[in-house]
């Protein structure tokens, strides 16, 4: 393991990773656009999510968000003073289709063409995010993602962005953080559209990792030159003792937080063998299915925040393996009560170049939240500032010791709605003020502008 390099030793420029790396910032529609039913868009499952009584941090909902749709110009202009070469955003579907097929909205196609062409007119290149989390809500009162139609649904899609925006739009992500939206969305009921139980799971997962090779294809086959990734959530596993049942737990648990969506794309299948539930995925298998799982992506995006630090439970169905909270463990964390392991970033990009058929790895997402206050009109940010230079001096030891790493993009621009959580948890590089929409940036998006200045 890589040791730690404190943040007062950090003496890095953006010229140290080389000139063929991209540095970027992240966001995603539903926690920034606002004008949720602006211009005929259609309810997401987030939408709706958001009205149910219980679910978000204090009734919050994504409505207006940080208001994008109409400060779009403004913060773009504010990406551009910031340095920030590559702007990675999520489409939202039900803005492009209302209904999630059909109709398509000319006011939702013409709010990314002008997001697009305004980024390309300030010299940023856009990355795009297919699908973030937010279904159109009338595709799930058919099911979602557990009805295997969503393959024609997504495909369909797809091939509208890609002939769209494909003439403007080199690099693309299909799917952002699978685990995460069938996980918590199918699974636990906690996210969107608060389903539960295997039951919901596990068609969810089969025709999510479908989908994930369906938009693969489809972009490549209809943009030229098109660079064409997607986005895997994952963390360091470790486990709490060396107690042969706790070192069971914490493989089960890298089998669903690490392997369940990136090994079927490569050709490895479901790694069922080292979590036996996950042979119930065969029960929506359909023939040529495992032919159809597989996609050769340009890039993989991993996105690391923390580490896992798991023990055994009799408690917990079919994994047998709990979270130990990082509170209750003697370890720095942020407001989301993850800890601040920064070498947790180097071993998941060691661990995903263990793959052999992996062209390169992009850190597409990377952030901290911690509490930010405004005092005398500043916002002073040292504990995300530290984290910042900890975790990219480990990306970059990662690719000083040869890992296929070659971009870094950090999340995220604004402050945002940070979905069950609501406002409570800021991410940003830039504080907003919700009631008056104003921007701050803070002193970790100044030294952020600072570090990517000299960007060749």
């Amino acid at each position: 393991m890589s040791a730690r390099a404190p943040s007062k030793q950090f003496n890095l420029t953006s010229t140290d990773f080389g000139t063929g790396f991209s540095w970027g910032i992240s966001t995603a529609a539903y926690q920034n656009e606002g004008a949720h039913n602006i211009d005929g868009k259609g309810p997401s499952i987030w939408d709706t999510f958001t009205q149910k009584k219980g679910t978000i941090y204090k009734a919050q909902n994504g409505q207006t968000a940080c208001d994008f749709f109409h400060r779009y110009k403004a913060d773009i202009l504010l990406l551009k003073e910031m340095n920030i070469p590559n702007f990675r955003f999520s489409l939202a579907w039900s803005r492009l289709l209302p209904k999630g097929y059909g109709h398509i909205s000319p006011q939702g196609v013409d709010f990314y063409n002008r997001v697009i062409d305004f980024c390309l007119e300030c010299g940023i290149r856009p990355w795009i995010t297919l699908y973030h989390w937010d279904l159109p809500q009338a595709l799930e009162d058919h099911g979602g993602w557990m009805n295997r139609d969503i393959l024609g649904w997504f495909e369909d899609y797809v091939k509208l962005c890609a002939s769209l925006f494909g003439d403007r739009v080199t690099h693309w992500m299909v799917l952002n953080e699978p685990m995460v939206f069938t996980g918590a969305g199918y699974f636990l009921g906690v996210h969107a559209p608060g389903k539960k139980g295997l039951k919901s799971f596990l068609p969810a997962v089969h025709h999510a990792t479908l989908c994930q090779a369906i938009g693969g294809k489809v972009v490549r086959g209809l943009v030229p030159n098109a660079e064409v990734g997607t986005t895997f959530s994952c963390s360091q596993i470790n486990a709490f003792s060396e107690k042969s049942k706790d070192i069971r737990a914490a493989q089960k648990a890298d089998v669903l937080l690490n392997r369940l969506f990136i090994e079927p794309a490569l050709g490895l299948g479901y790694p069922s063998e080292d979590l036996p539930i996950l042979k119930r995925l065969d029960s929506f298998k359909k023939e040529g299915d495992d032919q159809k799982l597989l996609f050769d992506f340009d890039f993989i995006g991993i996105q690391n925040y923390t580490r896992e630090v798991v023990k055994h439970s009799y408690t917990v169905p079919y994994l047998h393996a709990k979270i130990v909270p990082a509170t209750d463990r003697p370890v720095k964390t942020t407001l989301m009560d993850w800890e601040v392991h920064p070498p947790s970033i180097y071993n998941m990009i060691a661990k995903f170049n263990a793959y052999s058929n992996i062209p390169k790895i992009i850190v597409t997402e990377n952030g901290a939240a911690f509490s930010d206050n405004i005092r005398n009109g500043a916002v002073h940010d040292p504990e995300r500032l530290g984290y910042l230079q900890q975790y990219l001096y480990q990306v970059h030891k990662a690719q000083q010791d040869g890992y296929k790493v070659s971009g870094y993009f950090a999340w995220t621009f604004t402050d945002n709605f940070e979905w069950a959580e609501g406002y409570f948890p800021r991410f940003g590089l830039v504080y907003t003020d919700f009631p008056s929409q104003r921007r701050i940036i803070k002193s970790s998006g100044k030294w952020y502008r600072d570090f990517l200045g000299n960007v060749p």
